[in-house]
C-alpha cells in the first residue's frame, strides 16, 4: 500500500511538473494578480510562448509562430524594457514585479517563485566567457537595481538587497546586500534593532 502511495505521489509530481502553454500562462497570470495588463506578465508570457514554438518540429510550421514570437519580443523589450529571451531556463511563477531596465542573459536560469524588480541585471561578467551566467534557485527574492553577474549559483530562499552587486556564490537562505554584495548576519539585525 505504501509503495502504491509512494508510485501515486511521484506521478503527480511528474504531471504537476510537465505543465502546457495555457497552464503555465494560467499560474504566471494567477501569480502577476490576475491582471494580464501588467509588464511582467506579458514579459513572461511571450517567453512561455517562445520556449513553446520551439517543440513544434517541422522548421516550416514553426516559422510563421517564430515571426510572431520575434514580433512580441521586441515589442515587449522595446515598450516595456524588459529582455527576457526564450532560451532563459524559467521557473514556474515567476514574478516580474515592475518595467524597465530589466535585462536577463539567454543561458541563465531562474527557479520556482522568484521575484524580479526593475532595474536587475542577470548576466555574464567577462566578454571573454560568454556563457558564464547565474543560477538562481527557487523563491529568490531581487531587489530593485540589483546586479548578478557572472558563473554564480543563488541558493534558494536567497534575498538579494536593492543596488546590490553579486559577484560571488549566494547560500540558501542568505541575505546580501552591498556593492559587492556580502552575506549580512541576523546577528548585523539585533545590533541595528538595539540602537
Amino acid at each position: 500500500m505504501t509503495t502504491q502511495l509512494n508510485l501515486v505521489e511521484n506521478i503527480n509530481i511528474v504531471e504537476s511538473s510537465v505543465l502546457g502553454l495555457w497552464q503555465q500562462i494560467k499560474e504566471d497570470w494567477i501569480a502577476h494578480g490576475r491582471d494580464w495588463t501588467k509588464p511582467g506578465f506579458r514579459a513572461v508570457a511571450v517567453q512561455r510562448f517562445g520556449v513553446w514554438r520551439m517543440k513544434i518540429k517541422p522548421k516550416l510550421l514553426r516559422a510563421s509562430f517564430s515571426i510572431l514570437y520575434r514580433a512580441l519580443y521586441r515589442k515587449i523589450r522595446n515598450t516595456y524594457g524588459i529582455d527576457l529571451p526564450y532560451t532563459v531556463k524559467l521557473g514556474r511563477r515567476v514574478i516580474i514585479e515592475h518595467q524597465s531596465c530589466i535585462i536577463i542573459h539567454g543561458y541563465s536560469s531562474i527557479g520556482d517563485d522568484c521575484i524580479i524588480r526593475q532595474g536587475v541585471t542577470i548576466g555574464n561578467r567577462y566578454v571573454e566567457h560568454p556563457l558564464d551566467t547565474p543560477k538562481l534557485g527557487a523563491r529568490v527574492n531581487i531587489g530593485a537595481g540589483a546586479k548578478i553577474l557572472g558563473n554564480v549559483t543563488i541558493g534558494d530562499d536567497v534575498n538579494i538587497g536593492a543596488n546590490a552587486v553579486v559577484l560571488v556564490d549566494l547560500p540558501a537562505g542568505k541575505t546580501a546586500v552591498g556593492i559587492p554584495a556580502r552575506v549580512i548576519t541576523s546577528q548585523h539585525f539585533e545590533g541595528e534593532k538595539n540602537r
